[in-house]
């Protein structure tokens, strides 16, 4: 049992930081595949409303796009984060897209100090100006650690919503592309970063080491795990809007994701990025869900 408290899935299929292409039938399609029983959760599942119907395209100003919106959802999962957060729970967030990890970093963050755990294929940490997009998916680890609008990174005053020095970064794989646009460098802050090369290079243990070494005298109430399944090596998981060549294995990922869960006290996990309208015959869905249950129950 990697997990010892109930599992209580809450499903927040936003997509107000991306774009309505298919990411806010992630929570559906997980939940018809068996997820429900795979992770050994609670029957009854708790539903953020997405606020999709406020979806804009464009970002006037060159703002962060669709920002009072996100705002507005990410206080309703914020609220929803501190209702059902306790010793007896563990909270498992289906998105949408990566963005309702501002919604749950704000809850957390008004419980307590908390730290995270953040598997992305991107370092999600682009600026309002240099992001090309505007999305927030962009830019919802940058977000959350209080680089961004106030109206997003210091909501109720409490920036920023992680500490640098309690977050991991696991499975980067776009450092050229950031590198091109112009990015913040997350390998310029306190964040540890961890990215494909070096897992592929020096092992998973390697990278277990660098966890340890870096978290175990943290003085933190807890964990949380952000899981974007474009960490997912690209051939194994396609079915995400900005693929990218290469990635972590599902093996990869399951060891790491284990260490995490048997050492550490996570609270809860969110899960984002799979698109299932990109998954033509399902199998995609099917092995995120058995991922999920490896690791959860």
């Amino acid at each position: 049992m990697r997990v010892k408290n109930t599992v209580q899935v809450i499903t927040a299929s936003s997509i107000l930081g991306l774009k309505p292409t298919g990411v806010e039938g992630l929570a559906s399609t997980l939940l018809a595949n068996g997820l429900v029983t795979k992770v050994g959760a609670a029957q009854t599942i708790v539903e953020v409303p997405p606020l999709n119907h406020l979806y804009e395209a464009g970002r006037p100003g060159g703002s962060v796009q669709n920002v009072k919106a996100l705002k507005k959802f990410s206080l309703s999962l914020s609220n929803t984060i501190q209702s059902h957060a306790s010793k007896e729970k563990f909270l498992l967030v289906l998105g949408g897209d990566c963005s309702i990890l501002i919604g749950v970093m704000l809850g957390l963050k008004r419980r307590g100090t908390y730290g995270l755990f953040f598997f992305d294929g991107h370092a999600d940490f682009f600026s309002e100006e240099t992001s090309i997009t505007g999305e927030a998916a962009d830019m919802d680890l940058a977000l959350v650690t209080g680089r961004g609008p106030e109206i997003l990174t210091n909501i109720h005053g409490v920036r920023p919503y992680v500490r640098d020095e309690n977050v991991v970064h696991l499975g980067q794989r776009d450092l050229e592309e950031t590198i091109h646009y112009n990015s913040p460098d997350i390998r310029n802050t306190s964040i540890e970063c961890l990215d494909a090369v070096f897992i592929r290079d020096h092992g998973v243990e390697n990278a277990i080491q660098r966890i340890a070494e870096k978290l175990d005298n943290n003085s933190v109430d807890g964990f949380w795990v952000h899981f974007d399944t474009d960490v997912i090596e690209d051939g194994s998981n396609p079915a995400v809007d900005y693929r990218l060549p290469g990635g972590l294995t599902i093996e990869e990922c399951q060891h790491m994701l284990s260490y995490i869960f048997s050492k550490y006290n996570v609270v809860g996990m969110t899960v984002s990025i799979f698109n299932p309208r990109l998954d033509y015959d399902g199998k995609i869905a099917r092995t995120l869900v058995d991922l999920l249950g490896e690791v959860l129950h």
